[in-house]
């Protein structure tokens, strides 16, 4: 893993500067022009605080990675996939950083997320948009054990930070009933759960230790989900 030396060792006001400057200069020809800053405000900070979660991550579960790496690693590259960029606009204008299963093998895998955007910061843990077989195969566990689901998502631990969010389906999917324990969540295409924080909090100083003691929160929910999928936690 590399080390990062830059003297900035979290993001600071500079970070949420250049996202701002970004979302008003959507271009090749103007991030072409503040690259340095990209590096120094934000991909350097970002690699730093990944590298300083993998000994944090580690004491959650040694099942999830922290990879301090330029690309293909915890760090979501910046360029957005044109494809469904509707509107064209070339950079993503936010930082996303997933912290995932290290049997996952995209953004679709379990994980812990940190999302950086100004005036939207949040933290989330669970599983985004899981394929159609991982789907079922929650949906299942669910169904098969509804008092371990509701004890992960009701503790008081939990529900202090975090709030279960993503899309839903309007109706029950196949093969259950309306009247199916825990429907509401059977109907869920996520197994997100979020906690919303302020700038400030990104800016701390000791952001790792800050961002592991809200992961943790969400350890019965994590450990639910790897179960669901036949995952080591």
């Amino acid at each position: 893993m590399a080390t990062h030396t830059n003297k900035q060792q979290h993001f600071s006001s500079r970070t949420f500067t250049f996202l701002k400057e970004l979302q008003a200069n959507n271009n090749k020809a103007w991030f072409d022009e503040h690259r340095a800053r990209y590096e120094s405000d934000v991909r350097e900070p970002a690699l730093a605080y990944i590298e300083a979660m993998a000994v944090s991550l580690r004491r959650i579960s040694p099942h999830f990675t922290a990879i301090a790496k330029r690309s293909g690693g915890s760090l979501m590259r910046v360029h957005r996939d044109m494809r469904f960029a509707r509107d064209g606009k070339p950079y993503k204008t936010n930082i996303g950083i997933q912290f995932r299963h290290e049997r996952g093998r995209d953004v679709h895998a379990p994980g812990f997320y940190v999302h950086v955007e100004p005036g939207q910061c949040f933290l989330g843990a669970g599983i985004w948009r899981p394929e159609s077989g991982t789907l079922a195969a929650i949906r299942r566990e669910i169904a098969d054990r509804p008092a371990a689901w509701r004890r992960a998502v009701t503790a008081r631990r939990f529900t202090e930070k975090f709030e279960l969010s993503g899309e839903q389906l309007s109706r029950p999917p196949r093969g259950y009933s309306s009247d199916s324990p825990c429907i509401d969540d059977l109907r869920r295409k996520d197994f997100i759960a979020l906690t919303p924080v302020p700038e400030s909090f990104v800016r701390r100083r000791d952001l790792p230790k800050a961002s592991s003691e809200l992961f943790r929160r969400a350890t019965a929910l994590m450990r639910f989900l790897c179960g669901a999928l036949d995952l080591d936690y």
